[in-house]
């Protein structure tokens, strides 16, 4: 569904410089009260599309400046297997760059109170966490995101983790995040770790998996956690 004017309205285009000398570009929602906490939104496999978009007046609303990076260039799919196959095929080096340098625009703007929190969804989910091991962040949160990085990786996090995953995901399997949990405590890195008995992708609201209670749910989670790291 196209985004209503009054959504799209609160929407602007922003583009930021990488490490890598690239620029990149984002739509970014601003709360009504400045400075507030700084937010990176990662979009799922199908790219920036609107309910990513709409998701930054979302969480603008609950008092983040928060920026919706786009990981694939523009490029949105409708279709499970081109969006598929983009993702499989993106270089990893370049979507770093691309991801921390959000979070490098974020806490250098004026506008932000130098707290920075990342948040994804399945293939976001995965950059959330890739991008909190690139570079130091406040809080990350993970929505059924892969997250089989190795304990030397983890060992990188600076700030605590949030995690929701379902019971029933044949995708992102509650073994690997068991395992990715073991590594935490061994580690004694904060994570506050949820499953649901629901599937992969149970709170995009246009998908086939969408669980309507366990989506609230992990919302109000969600919201608890980012006021008790960013404020």
């Amino acid at each position: 569904m196209p985004l209503d004017t009054a959504t799209a309205t609160r929407l602007i285009p922003v583009s930021a410089a990488t490490a890598r000398g690239r620029t990149v570009s984002a739509v970014m929602a601003k709360p009504a009260t400045l400075p507030a906490p700084g937010l990176v939104l990662f979009h799922a496999f199908k790219g920036l599309t609107d309910e990513f978009k709409e998701l930054a007046v979302t969480y603008a609303d609950h008092g983040y400046l928060t920026v919706a990076a786009d990981l694939m260039d523009g490029k949105t799919s409708d279709g499970f297997i081109s969006a598929m196959l983009r993702m499989m095929f993106l270089s990893q080096a370049k979507t770093e760059d691309t991801a921390v340098a959000w979070v490098n625009y974020l806490r250098a703007s004026p506008e932000c109170t130098k707290k920075v929190g990342t948040m994804g969804w399945c293939f976001g989910g995965r950059w959330s966490l890739n991008t909190s091991i690139a570079t130091p962040v406040d809080a990350t949160v993970v929505y059924y995101g892969t997250v089989d990085r190795p304990a030397e990786d983890l060992a990188k996090l600076k700030g605590p983790v949030q995690g929701h995953f379902g019971n029933l995901d044949r995708i992102v399997k509650k073994a690997s995040v068991e395992n990715f949990a073991a590594n935490m405590n061994k580690l004694g890195k904060p994570l506050d770790l949820h499953f649901y008995e629901a599937n992969h992708a149970f709170a995009n609201p246009g998908g086939n998996w969408f669980d309507t209670s366990c989506a609230r749910q992990a919302d109000e989670r969600t919201l608890k956690f980012l006021k008790l790291t960013l404020g």
